[in-house]
């Protein structure tokens, strides 16, 4: 048994990890996140019934109260079984009967506890999936789509692994000092993911082709230039194969920054609105949306390994595994996958803060509010967006402004 000193040690560090992440996450927050994104405030939504019929309005909230219903219940039994095996004996039960060295048996674990979870919800994905195809707004097969499931399933595994051998393996070199290092290099990881997913993660599920010489082409590079972005390339990623859903994203950063719009946008949209949706992604690129977002991460994951090592500690001092411990990997998906939900507000609210400053830069780099408020009714037409959501789900779960919030401030302006 290690020695009181040497405990208290341990715990000074892991509450310094935790201030410092937080410190560094509320400067970054206070500094760079916009939180007056619209001069002179947000305008009030417009009246739902000045922008939808009543059969738009009522189809929307049909669809997304089942679509809230099979998302809530997936993300209930989802946590529901992590805690089951992290916070129980069943969990340190499963990874003992493992075999090999423990970086093997670390991986095994995650991907025995990956797959326990991902068939615990299958039937909601499943039901989420045939009301997608219901509601027309799904075009790939079921072999199609359970392809697409898998490889996002390994994705998850390689990238959960990464992250719990970090965690596991500098637990066991430094066991007194394990949090301000593994947080450290969890946040450079981090900031690598950032880069690396455009490169390796986007084309496992879209393959992408330049945009051809045209009008389009023409007027997304002159934007990019007006709104003082560097873009390398325009891209069209063929997502019609599995939705219909419009979108557009700028991916890679400073010279290798690519816009990418969805073939379903380049073949539905007129001119107009296809560049209102590409102005609101270069205003990402112009204010590096992408790396604040990369940044608060980063700080982001230090707060949650000192808070992973406060909790820890209380569950060692009980008796069960330590981090250093296979035994101990379920109990960190655990509390990786609570915290993860329960940071959602704040995730979910300075997202909200950035999408309204894009729209609002969008609009101003495009001069073009009647396009805008065309496009916002299409894509929740397209989408079946419920224009009146649930205030405490927006507030949630939103990432972006409603589009009756969205429409609101094009006709202010």
């Amino acid at each position: 048994m290690r020695a009181p000193a040497s405990l208290e040690t341990e715990d000074r560090i892991t509450l310094g990890t935790v201030f410092i992440g937080a410190a560094a996450f509320v400067l970054l927050a206070t500094w760079l996140v916009p939180w007056q994104p619209v001069p002179g405030g947000s305008p009030s939504p417009v009246p739902a019934d000045s922008i939808f019929t009543p059969h738009q309005i009522q189809r929307a909230e049909d669809y997304a109260t089942w679509a809230r219903v099979w998302g809530w219940t997936s993300l209930a039994v989802s946590l529901a079984v992590a805690c089951w095996l992290g916070f129980t004996d069943r969990g340190r039960r499963l990874a003992d009967r493992l075999p090999g060295p423990w970086v093997v048996r670390v991986v095994l674990v995650v991907a025995a506890l990956e797959l326990i979870g991902r068939a615990a919800t299958l039937p909601m994905a499943v039901a989420q999936r045939r009301l997608q195809l219901d509601a027309g707004l799904s075009t790939s097969s079921w072999p199609a789509w359970s392809l697409d499931l898998l490889k996002s399933e390994l994705v998850d595994i390689v990238v959960t692994s990464i992250a719990v051998l970090v965690l596991v393996g500098i637990a066991r070199r430094w066991p007194r000092s394990w949090t301000a290092i593994a947080g450290g290099v969890l946040a450079a990881l981090v900031v690598l993911g950032s880069f690396v997913y455009p490169l390796l993660v986007e084309p496992l599920f879209n393959d992408f082709t330049p945009l051809e010489d045209g009008s389009l082409r023409t007027e997304i590079f002159q934007l990019a230039d007006e709104e003082g972005v560097e873009i390398d390339d325009v891209l069209v990623a063929d997502a019609s194969r599995r939705t219909t859903t419009l979108n557009a994203y700028v991916s890679g950063f400073g010279g290798t920054r690519r816009v990418v719009v969805y073939d379903t946008l380049v073949e539905d949209l007129p001119e107009d609105q296809a560049l209102s949706v590409v102005a609101h992604e270069l205003a990402h690129a112009q204010h590096d949306d992408v790396v604040l977002g990369t940044f608060l991460g980063a700080a982001g994951a230090l707060v949650g390994v000192g808070l992973l090592g406060l909790a820890v500690g209380v569950a060692r001092r009980r008796g069960l595994p330590g981090v250093g411990e296979v035994g101990a990997v379920p109990m960190i998906l655990a509390l990786a996958a609570l915290a993860t939900a329960l940071s959602s507000p704040i995730q979910s609210g300075i997202s909200r803060q950035i999408e309204t400053r894009a729209d609002v830069d969008a609009l101003e780099a495009t001069d073009a509010p009647g396009p805008f408020i065309a496009l916002q009714r299409r894509l929740a037409l397209r989408s079946l967006a419920d224009p009146t959501p649930p205030a405490w789900s927006q507030w949630w779960f939103g990432s972006h402004p409603t589009v009756l919030e969205r429409i609101a401030i094009a006709k202010d302006r």
